[in-house]
């Protein structure tokens, strides 16, 4: 017999529902960018909204019924993602056709109240219960790309679960998909104002091969006054790759291949624990004064702090090579710029490298210069040369815990996204496919300051916590 707790967290599902784009456009096949390939599967957030006083007696069946005429009516702009993926039959790779298959809109109850969750910027397992996973059968043309659920809690919140595949959008895009979607929304629940943004969903200028003909780059690669470009997060990979095979005894040879960034973590038999820091005001201006002679910003300051902190917490023989990576927007880095609203992928990483020992000797001044000089390095023939690099064949990489790899959301405040109750109380990403990045991301309540998520080993928990958050080096 089940218990009142058991009882009370129960989620019900009560209606499930395709939803199509209101104004269905001609099937056509959108050409996908390597960058677009490289995790094609969902992933998964959950906006909290605490009860409104002024929509108190809103119903569940009416919310749903608002968040789908929304759905409906951004689907008709952002018609990709009522798509599925699909396998070019030429070159046997992932595209996206829009074939206007829908997308998946589920409504559930729960007794809980949101108050019972305690802090939200922690991740709890009952999340996961708040979105809808579809299960993957093997075929990604049975898939939905976008999948949403809105769960409505006991008090009298509730919560918005999306699912969006990371071969459809990035984090920018994403987040502009989901404020058109609320503005849509919030017109049905009290007549708000509609929010108009350009959007772009041709990779074009991301596609390998469109920038540049063959000769061009026969000649780019022959010319000794314009070498080259190196791209520093496959080699800073390739020496932790070597360094690991020579640990497990693997063959290098195999390893060396391309890299498949999206098969770390299935590659890897640790288990990591999502872990959540919050990083006050206070501890980023303490911080910021460990630098003396050049300015930096906030997410330099605190990614030099982190990449210190992970790397000690593991004990790493200070002989052994380590690695930071950190996504960068190539959006305004090609040139031309890619179009205004572009919803596909335009992150790439960026690299530093050295040896434990170093990192550990390095100043705060040392390590921000040496990510201020990454930053720098991503250019348009970086970006390019990372495309041309993602063609190569993938094989499966071994764990990495070398590595420290930092994803900077903080200009992506998904807590602001308001259906029509106001704003989030908080914005809770569920376990990714690498849980092992660490997600920096604004503070609902705090400003200037950041929350980081990051998964770690459990056995390195408490040594990263006293080294983060105690003894700031």
């Amino acid at each position: 017999m089940a218990t009142n707790q058991e009882n009370n967290q129960r989620v019900t599902s009560t209606k499930t529902v395709s939803v199509y784009s209101k104004t269905l456009h001609p099937p056509a096949l959108l050409s996908l960018s390597n960058l677009d390939r490289q995790c094609p599967t969902l992933m998964y957030l959950v906006l909290f909204y605490n009860p409104s006083r002024t929509h108190q007696n809103t119903s569940v069946q009416s919310l749903f019924r608002a968040l789908k005429m929304g759905l409906e009516e951004t689907l008709s702009i952002w018609f990709p993602a009522a798509g599925r993926l699909t396998f070019n039959q030429t070159d046997g790779k992932l595209d996206l056709l829009c074939n206007n298959a829908g997308t998946v809109l589920v409504e559930k109850v729960t007794q809980l109240k949101i108050s019972h969750l305690g802090d939200l910027s922690h991740y709890n397992e009952f999340y996961e219960n708040l979105v809808c996973k579809p299960v993957f059968n093997g075929n990604f043309f049975d898939m939905p790309l976008v999948t949403a659920q809105v769960t409505r809690f006991g008090c009298g919140g509730y919560a918005v679960g999306v699912g969006t595949s990371h071969a459809l959008f990035d984090g920018p895009a994403t987040f502009n998909f989901l404020n058109v979607w609320a503005s849509k929304t919030t017109m049905r629940v009290d007549g708000g104002s509609e929010l108009h943004e350009a959007v772009s969903h041709e990779r074009g200028p991301l596609l390998v091969g469109f920038r540049r003909s063959h000769h061009q780059i026969t000649r780019l690669h022959n010319n000794p006054n314009h070498p080259v470009t190196r791209v520093a997060a496959f080699d800073h990979l390739h020496l932790l790759i070597k360094q690991a095979a020579s640990d497990w005894s693997l063959d290098s040879e195999l390893m060396l291949g391309g890299c498949k960034f999206s098969e770390m973590a299935s590659s890897s038999q640790e288990n990591y624990t999502p872990s959540s820091f919050h990083v006050g005001s206070a501890m980023v201006e303490s911080l910021k004064r460990k630098i003396s002679h050049h300015a930096c910003s906030s997410f330099e300051v605190v990614t030099a702090h982190l990449w210190k902190a992970r790397t000690k917490a593991l004990g790493l023989r200070k002989e052994r090579m380590v690695c930071l990576q950190f996504a960068v927007d190539a959006r305004n880095k090609m040139v031309p710029p890619l179009p205004r609203g572009f919803s596909g992928n335009a992150y790439v990483l960026a690299s530093v490298c050295c040896t434990a020992g170093e990192l550990e000797g390095a100043s705060y001044d040392g390590i921000i210069q040496k990510i201020k000089e990454a930053k720098r390095s991503v250019s348009n023939d970086y970006v390019n040369a990372y495309l041309e690099a993602l063609e190569a064949p993938q094989p499966s990489l071994p764990p990495l815990k070398e590595l420290t790899m930092v994803s900077d959301w903080t200009r992506t405040p998904f807590h602001k996204v308001d259906f029509g109750h106001g704003e989030a109380a908080y914005a809770s990403p569920l376990v990714s496919p690498l849980p092992q990045v660490a997600y920096f991301m604004q503070n609902p309540h705090e400003t200037r300051s950041i929350d980081v998520r990051i998964g770690l080993i459990p056995q390195y928990l408490q040594a990263f916590s006293h080294y983060f958050l105690t003894k700031l080096q």
